[in-house]
């Protein structure tokens, strides 16, 4: 049998209920990154696969590690014990006699009795009426979230630093003692914090990402989703009014829109360019484009390129400070105008509408069309980039979710199929209309002026 891999290792990281036996609460993810390390310095991360499974049965005694092809099962693997195992085992072909389990009898017994035991406990669940967890978790879903977004709008990741306290933590955010206490703790229970001798201490994730001095801080854009929080508390009232009851868009709420919007553009720009491609553009329109950062990526696609931003009056201040910073001036510009009713120029190669039709209704979206057609030279092609969904408008998930977005954020905004952003191309008098899926929760729509 042809293997393609001189090794394959298997590191079960199957979480479970607190207080019950697992190899995920024995420490096992700290074990996959260890092997992963250790390969990594050996020289053998493109000669051993590191897999993570589920539940192998053997909780009792995790972590669980699987080496193949010898098909060797360690227990009560420690991330110390990761050096030897990838020495002797991966590297010399020795297994490692005092982690390895030799009582294959005893162990498939273990392995059995765990998974009668486990369907006996769902059987017994299910008889009682308990509800499931999966729905369980859907409903307390928002206690971790809101932890999270707590700590992000207090900044406790920058304010914990290099480690902190409880009481350093507190003065740092104004906070009370005792509060600040519970919130860390709760943090420490979701792995976002370490806590060691009264002390606590950021991951390496979260310092990297949630602390202010990382240049992969991402709070700015994320402080958008803590605004959202509100909008989306409104949810029972939105669905008995039709639209959005709120109406909290201020200097901070913008600011961190438009950062939120710019991490995601420029995740999604080198996608969006390679499917549309630059060549050929040399004017472009950037309707609703934020912090310009698709205009800047096409920009530096093409030197022959120039773009323009229409935005909001309180958006292109931040726009023209996105643009400075990428040094791109000479060539990306942004101008204030209501894109539904301001004069949006002519003779454009390419008019983008990423991310905006979602915030209008039906008839809005197609007056844009009209208005995008006007604006294109002959041949010109609009490019439409948001979630799309299929046709009965359940899937994908993502799409069908940020439609709720929509509902409690804007007056008429959701989440639209390909049919209709079809009809409404064609309607408005686009040729070649089609549809291009991209990777991720957005896809285009492409129509080329008649």
């Amino acid at each position: 049998m042809l293997e393609p891999f001189r090794s394959h290792i298997f590191v079960c990281t199957q979480d479970k209920p607190e207080g019950v036996a697992s190899c995920s609460a024995n420490g096992s993810s700290r074990v996959l990154d260890a092997f992963r390390h250790e390969l990594q310095s050996c020289g053998l991360a493109n000669d051993a696969l590191v897999t993570t499974c589920g539940c192998l049965g053997a909780c009792d005694h995790g972590p669980i590690v699987i080496v193949y092809p010898e098909g060797a099962w360690y227990s009560g693997v420690k991330p110390e014990d990761v050096s030897e195992i990838v020495r002797a085992h991966i590297v010399s072909g020795k297994i490692v006699g005092r982690l390895v389990r030799s009582d294959t009898q005893a162990l498939k017994t273990e392995i059995l009795q765990h998974h009668e035991q486990y369907v006996a406990m769902m059987k017994a669940k299910d008889a009682a009426g308990v509800l499931p967890d999966n729905l369980n978790e859907l409903t307390r879903g928002f206690m971790s979230s809101r932890v999270v977004l707590t700590a992000l709008e207090l900044d406790v990741f920058t304010a914990v630093g290099g480690g902190a306290h409880t009481e350093e933590v507190a003065a740092r955010i104004h906070g009370d003692p005792r509060a600040t206490e519970i919130l860390l703790n709760a943090l420490v229970g979701l792995k976002l914090l370490h806590k060691q001798n009264q002390t606590f201490h950021n991951t390496p994730v979260t310092g990297r990402f949630f602390a202010d001095g990382s240049p992969d801080n991402a709070r700015p854009g994320l402080m958008h989703t803590a605004n959202l929080w509100r909008r989306w508390s409104t949810l029972t009232e939105c669905v008995r009014a039709g639209t959005s009851v709120s109406r909290d868009r201020d200097g901070e709420f913008v600011q961190a829109f438009i950062a939120a919007m710019d991490r995601n553009a420029r995740e999604r720009a080198q996608a969006v360019i390679q499917a549309v491609g630059a060549s050929g553009v040399l004017r472009m329109l950037d309707l609703g484009g934020g912090s310009a950062a698709y205009s800047i990526a096409f920009a530096r696609a093409n030197p022959e390129l120039t773009s323009e931003v229409l935005d909001l009056p309180d958006v292109v201040p931040l726009t023209r400070e996105y643009i400075r910073k990428a040094g791109v001036e000479a060539r990306v510009s942004a101008r204030p105008g209501d894109m539904l009713s301001e004069p949006l120029g002519t003779d454009f190669d390419l008019v983008l509408i990423s991310a905006i039709c979602h915030m209008f209704d039906p008839q809005q979206n197609l007056t844009l069309l009209h208005r995008a057609r006007e604006a294109l030279a002959p041949n010109g092609r609009v490019v439409v980039q948001d979630f799309i969904l299929d046709p009965d408008k359940t899937s994908p998930a993502w799409a069908a979710l940020f439609s709720v977005n929509m509902l409690v954020g804007t007056s008429g905004g959701a989440s639209y199929s390909e049919p209709e952003y079809a009809d409404w191309l064609k309607e408005a008098g686009f040729r070649e209309v089609r549809r291009v899926r991209l990777p991720g929760p957005s896809g285009l729509m492409i129509g080329t002026r008649e």
